[in-house]
């Protein structure tokens, strides 16, 4: 094993979290994993809350990796929120314990900087771009903690939640729930990058129409 250190301990912690669930999270069955003492792991994390904000951060500084401003800013700023979304997404198990928190570090806040880039070329004062990024990162970590609780349910519980769409729901009585009735058919065809993409596209069409410098039309 490598010499230890923090952004080490924090990516092979982030395998095991997603191998075998939260429960990995000890100090001794990290030190395990790693093949050191656990003791040496509270020279870099004084306790399990500082490791999961590290956790959170490495998927930020991953969302980043290799992502460049486009012309556009609108386009930009969707860039950001796709891979911010896309790497909780692939680590559902870090996303339900870090899409609540404040990591306060280096990745969290290259993408925060990075959006609030994209504000201000969109001719957002401080105190607007401020609102604004954090409606857009709200929304976007609601919908990645949201997908993420899924994605770890079991099999049995995920087929029971998707089915009562087209089938509880579908037999829905039409004199007491008459939009649900209307509706049911509908409901159950609708799966969740639609439903992401569609308040991603409500959200920056509203910015659009409050920026100073509209986005670019090719």
């Amino acid at each position: 094993m490598a010499t230890l250190t923090p952004e080490l301990i924090a990516r092979e912690c982030l395998g095991l979290l997603e191998a075998h669930g939260p429960e990995a999270l000890t100090f001794r069955r990290i030190g395990r994993h790693l093949g050191v003492d656990p003791t040496a792991l509270y020279r870099h994390f004084k306790n399990k809350d500082e490791l999961i904000l590290a956790i959170g951060d490495l998927l930020m500084a991953t969302a980043m990796d290799g992502y460049e401003p486009a012309d556009d800013w609108a386009e930009s700023l969707r860039n950001l929120l796709h891979r911010s979304r896309a790497v909780y997404l692939a680590h559902p198990h870090a996303a339900v314990l870090a899409t609540t928190r404040v990591t306060r570090r280096e990745g969290e806040m290259a993408i925060v900087e990075a959006i609030l880039q994209e504000l201000h070329r969109a001719g957002f004062p401080p105190p607007e771009a401020a609102r604004l990024y954090r409606a857009l990162d709200d929304m976007n970590l609601a919908f990645a903690g949201l997908d993420a609780a899924f994605r770890i349910l079991s099999e049995e519980q995920q087929a029971k939640d998707v089915g009562a769409w087209s089938q509880e729901y579908a037999q829905a009585d039409p004199g007491r729930y008459p939009r649900i009735a209307a509706t049911a058919e509908h409901l159950a065809g609708i799966d969740e990058d639609p439903t992401y993409e569609l308040a991603l596209d409500l959200m920056l069409e509203s910015i659009a129409r409050r920026a100073a410098n509209p986005p670019r039309r090719d």
